[in-house]
């Protein structure tokens, strides 16, 4: 089994009252990937402690003009995951940066942190993107992007799915007109090989985001999608002053049967077919909540990979109120971990301090 995500990466620049708190490899796709990356090496780490550890190694070439880093992680982690019995994953991410001394941060925090990057293009003579993230009293973020404007067009990646395959896709990344097709492409062809298709919305408006066609393009990728999720800020953003139950109802349910609508510190409300609950989130005090979305879809794709379900296609996934809880659970334990620190995703002995 794999969990693959395609996404933009950035290295981020944290700051807290015009003071500078942490510089770190980032992105929303990429930012699930590591927390993925992480735990499922925990989980082969475990496998192997028992007996049951299996290793290995992918090299790296060259594409769409740049080169692609060799891949030591991830595919050492076949080892079998006593959670619930299924292998424990191999972790992907495919992306495109610079070829610099970001990327080459970027590369090795990759690798060391059981991510495979046969994916992770770094294009030469190019600079990779660069985040100032703002943290406000709340310690939300306000961003400002520095991007290669020379950057070569993204090409689709060349990864072939399996049935019960994970792929994670989301935010701007997957509407841009630079991106958009190309998205498309890897998602409609892991949907035709039996892939679950996790779809985070991650809207939010902007001189970029006001195209007349964003809505459709959204509602595309939910219709590919098995999960959407989409904040409450997504959901006025898209569709104006509404509730999460009408934006189901009106629009999301005849795209996706399964819909997740978080609400930051307030509360979690889940959808699916003869379905429905709300989740209450606990208090926490908080450093960041730079990661604290994308960490909530780790926790949801790490649950779906250990569910027995594991292998199940898209249409054979059915979810009740057991698996939901779980799933949500999970997720709002990996998000609360990533707020209480200026890291955008949970630490390497996460899995075995909340005893999963």
């Amino acid at each position: 089994m794999k969990i693959v995500g395609i996404g933009e990466t950035v290295f981020d620049i944290v700051f807290k009252d015009g003071k500078p708190q942490a510089a770190v490899p980032g992105g929303s796709v990429f930012n699930a990937i590591i927390s993925l990356g992480r735990t499922a090496g925990t989980a082969a780490s475990g496998a192997a402690a028992s007996g049951a550890a299996a290793s290995g190694s992918a090299a790296g070439g060259s594409a769409a003009g740049g080169t692609v880093a060799s891949s030591t992680a991830a595919s050492s982690t076949a080892a079998s995951s006593t959670a619930a019995g299924c292998a424990a994953p191999r972790v992907i991410m495919a992306t495109q940066m610079g070829k610099d001394n970001a990327s080459e941060i970027i590369i090795d925090f990759m690798q060391r942190n059981n991510v495979e990057t046969t994916h992770a293009i770094c294009v030469e003579g190019r600079q990779s993107t660069i985040s100032l993230a703002m943290l406000d009293s709340r310690n939300d973020a306000r961003y400002e992007f520095f991007r290669d404007s020379a950057m070569p067009k993204f090409q689709t990646p060349d990864i072939e799915f399996e049935p019960g395959d994970i792929l994670l896709f989301g935010s701007f990344f997957a509407i841009s007109p630079a991106t958009r097709l190309q998205v498309k492409e890897l998602v409609a062809r892991a949907r035709s090989q039996g892939a679950i298709i996790y779809y985070d919305i991650n809207f939010r408006k902007g001189p970029h985001g006001n195209s007349p066609h964003i809505k459709d393009y959204i509602e595309e990728n939910c219709a590919l999608s098995t999960i959407v999720r989409g904040s409450s800020e997504d959901i006025g953003n898209i569709y104006g002053e509404c509730t999460a139950e009408e934006a189901y109802r009106d629009h999301i349910s005849s795209l996706c049967s399964n819909f997740i609508c978080t609400k930051g510190a307030d509360s979690t409300e889940v959808f699916s077919l003869g379905f429905h609950a709300i989740y209450p989130v606990h208090k926490i005090e908080t450093l960041s909540t730079i990661g604290a979305g994308d960490n909530f879809n780790a926790g949801v794709v790490y649950t779906l990979s250990q569910l027995p379900a594991c292998g199940a296609t898209p249409d054979a996934l059915t979810l009740g109120k057991e698996e939901w809880d779980k799933i949500v659970t999970t997720a709002h334990l990996f998000s609360a971990e990533v707020c209480q620190s200026y890291e955008n995703y949970v630490p390497e002995d996460f899995l075995k301090r909340c005893n999963f």
